[in-house]
């Protein structure tokens, strides 16, 4: 074949020129068909070739892409010439509704502000969904999808992109709204054109037809697209629109909303309704979390609110909205147990399992195994790899004897060297129930996190404020998102989403009642669901079922609930409350121990369960509780749990705790202690109130040590403390009291240490035990010069000093003379601080007590600095 342009001869079936690179045949944008360079016309099809060149880079006539639409992928130098091939794709064609009577009442340079948002706006969003903008029309937008590069779930992501699109464009102005069109199907793509005309054909007059009798606000999409993309997106029937230019009349569907991640995983079989009254918020956090990404900075949204109004929910269409868009995202998610005070770090060590994942059941082995193959894929060369892989078994339970106050700094590296190659998202749910530690990990890593796109988003009740009053309080980047009630008519919506026909009065009474809770709205139709007042309709949706406009509905959510669980029959409804025992979520062996049935007989039970929505199976692989039952909302398990009688708690718990023990995690120390003592708060005060107690007393001891192990002494304290008001020998009270002085002085609450170590001393002296009594003075004494209590601390410290002279070289009394050195430093006298100090050292020397030899070193450095002997000092 002759090249047209140059000449030069090229072997048959070759498609370029090999001496100037042009094309030997034109390519008709109509039909992909090859044509001679020479042709004007098509000879497949008819078309006219006359604009192929314009589409084709360095050819004689060839126009430039637009400024505002650069050519993706071209990074310098010439350009391959494009390649026409026909491709399966996605069309979306959007165009603005209202814009001409918002134009007309604007300045000139205002409409053109305007515009350019919008512009921006739209390549936004196909861009993080992975398409690509083919021309903007006027006030109209075309995109693609499947072209330059093909994905497996194209349309659903233009689906996706129509739907985010349609809601972005709202807050453009007054009046202002979007409308799409979304076609699957053959095209003729021109591979290399992109922005200049790539993709052509019937396809896109089509998607641009449809989009034009889309109602404002809606996405339409044709059949091929409904059903590639209807397990991940809830679609309605549109009818068969008459389309112009169209001999036939097109099927079409509207997209109501997104239902699931990508490719329909994670959908719920259980009703899901309407996200109402909540789109303020949720694009809130696609603000904030996009914000994370381009500034390269932790942000921390705290969302609070009562149960029941929607936390989980706004979450959850947060996670599919991020699942489905193209930018890379780390996501992590644990939650706090409802059990106790909480279990120490669960909610990280769960983000961790599942990161690298492991399952709750893993052993030591499978443990280092999994932590090393994750840090293998995040870390493989990074120096700090075995400083973190240490710090990451210790949470998980595999202990590695690495310093608790190294911790935080380690977890925190790990999830900013993640945060490398994408945003990491952390969400705590329930905070409310999380221990102290986890909190203080937050606020670390607010603290600390440079540089890094993390983004945290913690949901919990208002509860959390009680405990954390200063919540937030000097935190960088910190939004506070609190939910309010939905508004009455949000309430409307979300009914009228559900049960279509619903009777005014029935609609009435129950928005009434809720008071802006949607979840006591949802928990009305599942009743009426129960009782055969409602039916399931073919969409998902309820119909009545017979005359609803006497509806009687329960004054409050709780005794909506109890309703419902009363209609359960009398076996279901006892395993139901068995479960509640165990916590938000349960195994089936858990149950089992409680019940004293067989698991496996239990299954088919707790599927009906499900299917009855007071249940739902984990059955995300990647989750460490994969196979394992939850309670839809926790508050269908509290109301559950209160309904049992004393005697009834007291036995479950007794039984749980006895499972927990055979499991043998240390872990779940806080859970098995939490059992203890809740059996113990249900029985009757005696002897088996009191062998619980000691029960309860040693695995409150073995949290309270794994917690100080962790570094988390705040929840130390708190296990010390719950094993305080069961304990009533004096001697088991000291040993307490002092754990608890050294959990709360490393914590800095140095009123709570003073307090405790006070009583210590006290018990102990009465108690005659002298050595005992001399370290908790040194140990009393060294707090209370921490916590700048000085002239308190010397006169305790010289009277012990004096009280504990024949003790000698014990290391308690020298314990109290060391403290006394450092007191005379900090209270101006620098002289009597070196001349202690030399006492102390000439004797730990001798008898190899490096901690104290270490300390008092200090002291008397800066004591001799303090008399002007600075190079004595610093030998």
């Amino acid at each position: 074949m002759t090249c047209s342009n140059c000449g030069a001869t090229s072997a048959p079936g070759q498609k370029f020129c090999g001496e100037c690179g042009l094309p030997l045949a034109l390519v008709c944008a109509e039909c992909g068909t090859a044509n001679a360079p020479s042709q004007r016309f098509c000879g497949e099809c008819g078309a006219n070739l006359g604009g192929a060149a314009a589409r084709i880079p360095g050819a004689p006539g060839a126009s430039a892409a637009p400024p505002s639409l650069p050519i993706q992928g071209h990074r310098g130098g010439t350009a391959a010439a494009p390649v026409a091939e026909r491709r399966l794709v996605s069309v979306l064609f959007a165009d603005l509704v209202g814009f001409t009577p918002f134009a007309e009442e604007k300045d000139a340079e205002d409409v053109r502000e305007v515009l350019t948002r919008y512009f921006e706006t739209a390549s936004d969003v196909v861009g993080r969904y992975g398409g690509t903008i083919e021309k903007f029309i006027g006030d109209a937008v075309m995109a693609v999808w499947g072209a330059p590069t093909a994905r497996e779930d194209d349309a659903e992501r233009a689906v996706r992109a129509g739907l985010e699109l349609v809601d972005a464009v709202k807050v453009l102005g007054v009046g202002i709204q979007a409308r799409c069109g979304v076609l699957t199907g053959e095209a003729a793509v021109t591979l290399g054109a992109i922005n200049q005309g790539m993709v052509a054909g019937d396809l896109v007059n089509t998607a641009a037809r449809l989009q034009s009798v889309a109602a404002p606000g809606t996405v339409l999409v044709g059949e091929a697209t409904f059903r590639a993309a209807s397990q991940a997106i809830m679609f309605e029937a549109a009818g068969t629109p008459a389309l112009k230019g169209k001999e036939s009349p097109v099927p079409a569907w509207r997209a109501v909303r997104v239902v699931a991640e990508r490719g329909g995983r994670g959908r719920s079989d259980a009703l899901e309704a309407p996200f109402v009254g909540r789109d303020a918020e949720l694009r809130l956090l696609k603000d904030l979390f996009h914000a994370t990404g381009r500034d390269r900075r932790i942000r921390h949204v705290s969302m609070i609110g009562p149960g029941g109004l929607g936390k989980s929910r706004l979450a959850w269409e947060f996670e599919k909205y991020l699942d489905g868009i193209s930018e890379r995202v780390w996501w992590h998610q644990g939650r706090s147990p409802a059990y106790g005070e909480g279990v120490t770090f669960w909610a990280l060590g769960e983000m961790i399992r599942v990161r690298a994942g492991l399952s709750e059941t893993d052993d030591e082995a499978a443990t280092r195994a999994g932590i090393s193959a994750m840090l293998d894929q995040h870390l493989a060369d990074d120096p700090d790899r075995r400083w973190i892989e240490s710090a990451l078994l210790e949470l998980l339970g595999v202990s590695t004897g690495i310093a608790s106050d190294e911790l935080f700094g380690a977890w925190r590296t790990f999830f900013e060297r993640i945060a490398e190659t994408g945003t990491v998202l952390l969400v705590f749910q329930d905070l409310h129930w999380a221990d102290p530690g986890t909190i203080d990990f937050i606020d670390h890593l607010a603290e600390w996190s440079r540089g890094s796109p993390i983004f945290v988003l913690s949901l919990s009740r208002p509860d959390l404020l009680d405990r954390r009053p200063d919540w937030g309080a000097g935190q960088r980047s910190f939004t506070s998102l609190y939910l309010e009630p939905l508004a009455e008519e949000a309430m409307r919506e979300l009914l009228a989403g559900v049960v279509p026909g619903l009777p005014t009065p029935a609609a009435d009474a129950i928005v009434a009642r809720a008071e802006g809770v949607p979840l006591y709205a949802i928990e009305t139709i599942r009743m009426l669901v129960a009782t055969g007042q409602l039916v399931a309709n073919d969409d998902g949706t309820y119909l009545p079922n017979g005359d609803l406009t006497e509806l009687a509905v329960p004054e409050s959510l709780t005794a909506l609930i109890a309703a419902r669980l009363d209609s359960l029959d009398p076996a279901d409804r006892a395993m139901l409350l068995d479960a509640a025992v165990l916590g938000q979520s349960f195994t089936p062996a858990g149950l089992g121990a409680i019940s004293g049935s067989q698991p496996d007989d239990l299954e088919a039970r707790l599927r009906s369960l499900v299917r009855r929505e007071l249940l739902t199976q984990v059955a995300d692989p990647r989750s460490p509780e994969r196979g394992q039952f939850q309670f839809v909302q926790a508050l269908i398990r509290e109301v559950a749990y209160n309904t049992l009688a004393k005697k009834d708690r007291k036995s479950r718990h007794l039984a749980a705790a006895r499972w927990f023990e055979s499991l043998g995690e240390p872990e779940l120390a806080g859970a098995l202690a939490g059992h203890y003592l809740a059996a113990r708060a249900n029985a009757t005060p005696g002897p088996e109130a009191d062998a619980l107690a000691a029960q309860a007393r040693i695995a409150l001891k073995a949290a309270a040590d794994r917690a100080a192990s962790l570094g988390a002494h705040r929840q130390a304290l708190s296990f010390y403390e719950q094993a305080l008001s069961i304990t009533v020998e004096e001697g088991e009270e000291a040993d307490l009291r002092r754990r608890a002085g050294e959990s709360a002085a490393i914590a800095g609450d140095f009123d709570q240490a003073d307090g405790h170590f006070s009583r210590a001393l006290e018990l102990m002296r009465a108690r005659g035990d002298r050595p005992a009594t001399a370290a908790l003075a040194g140990q009393l004494g060294q707090t209370l010069l921490t916590g700048r209590r000085s002239d308190r601390a010397i006169a305790l410290l010289e009277a012990s000093a004096a009280e504990f002279r024949d003790l000698g070289d014990d290391p308690a009394r020298l314990l109290i003379v060391s403290q006394l050195a450092r007191g005379y430093y900090l209270m101006g006298d620098p002289a009597r601080a070196v001349e202690l100090a030399e006492q102390v050292l000439e004797v730990a020397e001798r008898t190899d007590q490096l901690v104290v030899l270490a300390d008092t070193l200090v002291t008397k450095g800066s004591s001799l600095a303090g008399l002007f002997r600075r190079r004595e000092g610093l030998g």
